[in-house]
């Protein structure tokens, strides 16, 4: 007899059966992730664009901080030797508050009549399939290229014949009319990424147009509206040209024209009380920015994908 036939750990071990539907692999072992090179260019450019922002920021806000004989003394970029808040103290008396009161007025109500008057434009373009419609959108497309500064003339001539001249409804009226088109236009493509079928349900539902666009367009465009809240919000807030034009009494200056007019009053010697102004001037874009900022990516890419 053979060995194999006398080796019973060889009569005892079965063969391994072979799984149908399985087939037979071989390991392989398995590669590590190549590292990735760093991009040394990026890096370098990411680099240099921070030292582009950060350092004005920096330069306006330690002017703001230290003293007029320290800022001549020491330079503008030093770090200040002693921080003081008498600049701003200076800057708030002299009447700058009532600047930032009167910028927080026209920037609310140029916000509230741009939305108000936006989405329902956006909602009829967007829903209508009249020639009309459209032909009213593309005019009110070529909005956006007319500068404010080619039509100063005739919006001086209109707000004198409204008698609203030397008025804060004469800095909201223009500034909310050449925020429009953007804002529509913003808003028609977020509205286009509501899916059909939406409109189609609640109308068959028997809800009016109106029920619509509370129930379901108003809360599904919420980044678009964010999205043109803060940019109507920026354009009214640095709005310079119509409350030059269009103010005279000092009691009607916004923030930008009290600026320039602080910095001329100051003779240009006062620098950290200029920048102080400066400074409070950005706290209410910060605190947009910051309230919007989620929003903003996706809603001023929304239709572009489709």
């Amino acid at each position: 007899m053979s060995a194999k036939t006398l080796d019973p750990t060889r009569a005892a071990a079965p063969k391994a059966a072979h799984r149908p539907g399985r087939p037979r692999t071989a390991h392989r072992p398995v590669r590590a992730h190549p590292r990735r090179r760093p991009d040394w260019l990026g890096g370098l450019g990411a680099a240099v664009w921070l030292v582009i922002v950060a350092v004005p920021l920096y330069y306006v806000l330690a002017s703001s901080l230290r003293e007029k004989s320290d800022y001549l003394d020491a330079g503008p970029l030093s770090v200040p030797h002693r921080v003081v808040l008498s600049n701003y103290r200076t800057v708030l008396d002299s009447g700058f508050a009532g600047y930032l009161w009167n910028s927080i007025l026209v920037t609310v109500c140029t916000v509230a009549l741009v939305l108000a008057l936006a989405l329902p434009a956006a909602y009829a373009i967007v829903r209508s399939r009249s020639r009309f419609v459209s032909a009213g959108f593309s005019v009110m497309l070529m909005g956006l290229a007319i500068p404010a500064q080619a039509t100063i003339v005739p919006v001086y001539l209109l707000i004198t014949r409204l008698h609203t001249y030397d008025t804060l409804t004469a800095i909201v009226l223009p500034t909310a009319a050449f925020s429009l088109p953007m804002a529509i236009l913003v808003l028609t493509s977020t509205l286009r990424d509501i899916p059909g079928e939406l409109y189609e349900a609640m109308t068959v539902d028997g809800a009016n147009a109106a029920h619509v666009l509370r129930s379901l367009v108003l809360p599904l465009t919420r980044p678009g509206l964010v999205t043109v809240g803060v940019y109507t919000a920026l354009g009214a807030w640095n709005g310079f040209i119509f409350p030059l034009v269009l103010t005279q009494s000092d009691a009607r200056r916004t923030v930008t024209l009290g600026l320039w007019n602080y910095q001329g009053q100051q003779g240009g010697i006062n620098v950290p009380a200029t920048m102080a102004a400066v400074v409070l001037s950005l706290l209410p874009l910060l605190a947009a920015y910051l309230f919007g900022r989620r929003h903003l990516l996706s809603g001023l890419t929304a239709g572009f994908g489709t």
